[in-house]
């Protein structure tokens, strides 16, 4: 499975729709504070010195994140309560504003936060204003100014925390906002305690200026306390974090989720938003790159930091850090610019002195928050023990290496497939699915048969070395037995999978070379999802093999596994035994539809369909059958029967002065017996019937799968004098370029867009273009489905030449054709010159 990492920075972009109305609301309040209060500026030496005095009071601020976010607690509501009380209206704003901006441009915060931390700080503040000045103004620094402080600094503070719980519900969704109502109490008292250090610095100074020294000095007492007081409770947070992180990975060795524990302990331990490890392949061992990203559960498989960061760390096996504090390379710098990422620690893993991978975490949680020096000792502590940890777990898997893997190709076998398997199910997260691909190779039996078990041993082999080199990293490839090939793998969903499959088919399908001989590899592909198709390993494989057992009907092709399979699976492993009695006894029937031509309506030939009447089952679909028989060696039988009872009738029709043409269908595995075309000239010797009045019909996707295969048998059937036809076009992903090479004279269009003819114009459009440009290769057109006058009249102005269908006759058999016959020719038009015309069918 491929992840999907979306980049904080374009979800943080969404803040403009809050910063915009914020800009606005204290544009136009500043306005009226300065049209309606008199003086709305003044006092400029006391306005700069309120100014740095807010701005060193949000310099200690205390941190609460959120999610992804960083809430901040800061001490500007001390200065703003004390230029509420001694400043004019624009002066408190405009001094307020400034300190924010000069605070946030220390920051290096993105610009959409930035600007939404300065359009909130100078709306809030306005409206703070607004709602001092609209109280009435007691004399002197009673209760009275007290509670008209308290309005100001409250309607700050919540306007603060409105406009923060709006852009975090936009940012991060509706549960981040929900979290920031819930942090309300701590701001709300935070602003009570910040009004009441405010209040006393005010009556202080009311009493004596030289009261703000020592009020200085009291705040820088404070903060060299808080910054002692953090310290020591990271300390001991990080002691905390390193001694349950060294107890988790001793007690989760024999789990066999070491790699789970690990990465989202460092990732807490870090207090970083994605921690990631990297073990490229080595040995047996296949390249292992998982991530834990902080708010989501499970393990992915990217990650959002430069594969140049982690290369350089094994290189140079040493420590490579990139963030604002810590400098680093200035090459990474640039690069790491436009990126997601803002900091990155990737620490060398190592086992003795080799480098096995890397170890990494990215991206401190909080926009002011980043990495340390210190924070780089403890993340190589940490690296220390995991390496020691990954190569006991790596000793361990060596062990247990030869009881999970397939002796010949070196692949996780059945048993070790379906524990991952299981694993994948346990860890997906959610939108995801886990996948399960059935490879199924072609014709290896034969191989054996032909050249040996070693030359089909080297088949496997060779197959298993273009699948391993071409899956996606996070896949696991494995040999479930024989010749099949298992692929898991979380991904995005079931489309993702069958589009996969489709990809592996066609790289890891080519000629292979073994000394003078050249063969040709091919795999039908079976397809399951969990949760869609099993929530067990059990069931995920049991229907995996019926969906590639299904895909088998159609050489080369790619099948979800849909329950349909599953029933028509039990109903043909029941018809199994019963075709081959059927062939004995003459049990099955050959039908015939008539082909006749659209514009007068000559009977020119039939099509011949084999029906089998079941004594238990009732009618078999052909389709059924038809694959009982591909599957039983029964094929060749059934196309003989077929052949003998069409060319028997031709010649029957033919002695009573009616030359008609019979068609009959063709299986795609049929055009790879190199004995089919004498057998076909041995027919006609044998019933005297003209090749010319023979048509083949093969479908679309055996003789368009894009190989040369079929072509040398269509060639041999074309010199018998055959006519060969190309059944279903239109079904497939064929185009009309590709008959062009092809020895085919007709084309039958399939039903399905012939039928669609008469009410949707895309069909019309499809069965125009198929006869213009068949005509153009010197094609016959053949329309399938024909059902209804308007559907004749369609096809008749667009020059389609023959058609067949329900509107003339449904298939019949012979008996009845007979009859059908008389009822349906025109007398007067039967000669020895032309075919016979059928009536107008009313």
């Amino acid at each position: 499975m491929t992840s999907r990492l979306r980049s904080p920075r374009r979800q943080t972009e969404h803040a403009w729709f809050i910063t915009g109305p914020l800009a606005l609301c204290a544009i136009v309040v500043s306005l009226l504070l300065g049209l309606t209060v008199k003086p709305a500026l003044g006092d400029l030496p006391l306005t700069l010195l309120l100014t740095v005095a807010m701005i060193a009071a949000a310099m200690p601020t205390i941190n609460i994140v959120v999610r992804r976010q960083a809430l901040g607690i800061l001490f500007t509501e001390i200065p703003l309560v004390v230029a509420l009380h001694l400043l004019p209206p624009l002066s408190v704003v405009v001094a307020f504003t400034v300190a924010t901006l000069v605070v946030q441009m220390r920051r290096r915060l993105l610009p959409a936060k930035f600007w939404f931390n300065v359009a909130l700080a100078a709306a809030a503040t306005s409206l703070a204003t607004v709602v001092y000045h609209v109280l009435p103004q007691p004399a002197g620094v009673g209760p009275a100014t007290w509670a008209v402080l308290l309005a100001a600094i409250a309607t700050h503070i919540v306007v603060g925390l409105g406009a923060m719980a709006a852009v975090f519900t936009v940012v991060q969704g509706w549960p981040a906002g929900q979290e920031v109502i819930r942090a309300a109490p701590s701001m709300l008292l935070a602003g009570a305690v910040n009004l009441c250090i405010g209040l006393l610095v005010i009556i202080a100074v009311e009493s004596t200026p030289w009261a703000i020294l020592l009020f200085a000095g009291l705040a820088m007492a404070f903060a060299l306390i808080y910054g002692s007081y953090a310290q020591f409770l990271r300390q001991h947070r990080t002691l905390t974090e390193m001694y349950e992180l060294t107890k988790a990975i001793s007690e989760s060795g024999s789990d066999g989720n070491l790699i789970d524990v690990l990465l989202v302990r460092i990732r807490s331990l870090m207090q970083a938003e994605y921690a990631t490890l990297w073990l490229p392949a080595q040995g047996r061992h296949p390249e292992v790159l998982l991530t834990a990203q902080e708010g989501k559960p499970g393990l992915l498989d990217s990650t959002p930091s430069l594969t140049a960061l982690r290369d350089a760390a094994m290189v140079r096996q040493e420590t490579v850090a990139v963030s604002h504090r810590l400098g680093g390379d200035p090459e990474f710098r640039g690069v790491l610019r436009p990126t997601a990422v803002k900091d990155v620690i990737v620490v060398p893993l190592r086992s003795g002195k080799a480098v096995i991978g890397t170890l990494e975490v990215a991206n401190r949680l909080g926009d002011t928050n980043f990495f340390r020096a210190s924070d780089i000792t403890i993340f190589e502590t940490v690296a220390a023990h995991a390496a020691v940890a990954l190569e006991n777990s790596r000793l361990v898997d060596r062990l247990r290496h030869d009881a999970y893997h397939d002796g010949l190709t070196k692949l996780p076998n059945r048993r070790r497939i379906l524990g991952a398997l299981a694993e994948a199910v346990r860890i997906r997260a959610p939108g995801e699915v886990v996948a399960l691909l059935l490879f199924d190779v072609d014709r290896l039996r034969q191989v054996n048969e032909s050249l040996g078990h070693a030359a089909g041993d080297k088949v496997l082999v060779e197959v298993a070395d273009r699948l391993r080199g071409c899956v996606p990293s996070a896949a696991l490839v494995g040999r479930a037995g024989g010749d099949e090939f298992l692929v898991t793998l979380r991904l995005e969903s079931a489309e993702a999978a069958v589009e996969l499959a489709g990809q592996l088919r066609e790289q890891i399908r080519d000629e292979m070379v073994f000394d003078a001989l050249t063969l040709d590899v091919d795999t039908a592909v079976g397809v399951v999802v969990h949760p869609d198709h099993g929530s067990d390993p059990a069931t995920l494989l049991q229907r995996v093999d019926v969906a590639a057992t299904a895909a088998k009907a159609v050489p080369g092709s790619v099948q979800l596994y849909t329950p349909v399979f599953e029933s028509r699976a039990l109903h043909r492993l029941g018809l199994a035994g019963d075709l081959r009695n059927a062939l004995d006894n003459g049990e099955l029937e050959v039908y015939y539809q008539p082909k006749v031509t659209l514009r007068d309506r000559r009977l020119i030939g039939v099509e011949c369909l084999a029906r089998w009447e079941h004594p238990t089952h009732g009618t078999v679909a052909p389709e059924d059958f038809v694959a009982v028989a591909e599957h039983t060696g029964q094929l060749g039988r059934l196309t003989e029967f077929v052949l003998r009872q069409g060319l028997r009738h031709s010649r029957d029709w033919a002695h009573g002065g009616q030359s008609l043409a019979v068609s009959v269908n063709l299986s795609a595995r049929t055009l790879t017996d190199q004995h089919f075309p004498e057998q076909v000239r041995e027919l006609l010797d044998e019933y005297g019937v003209p090749a010319q009045l023979l048509t083949l019909e093969v479908p679309e996707a055996g003789v368009l799968d894009g190989t040369e295969r079929p072509i040398p048998t269509l060639r041999r059937l074309r010199d018998l004098g055959v006519r060969l036809s190309v059944d279903d076009f239109g079904t497939g992903s064929s185009s009309l370029a590709h008959l062009r090479r092809l020895p085919v004279h007709e084309v039958k269009v399939d039903h399905s867009f012939v039928q669609g003819m008469a009410t949707d114009p895309g069909d019309l459009a499809i069965v125009n273009a198929v006869v213009n440009l068949s005509q153009q290769f010197g094609l016959t057109v053949v329309a399938e489905g024909v059902e209804s006058e308007l559907t004749l009249e369609l096809l008749q102005d667009i020059g389609c030449e023959i058609g067949q269908g329900f509107l003339f006759s449904r298939p019949l058999p012979y008996e009845r054709l007979e009859a059908w016959f008389g009822a349906q020719v025109d007398p007067e038009s039967i000669s020895s010159s032309e075919l016979p015309r059928l009536r107008v069918v009313p």
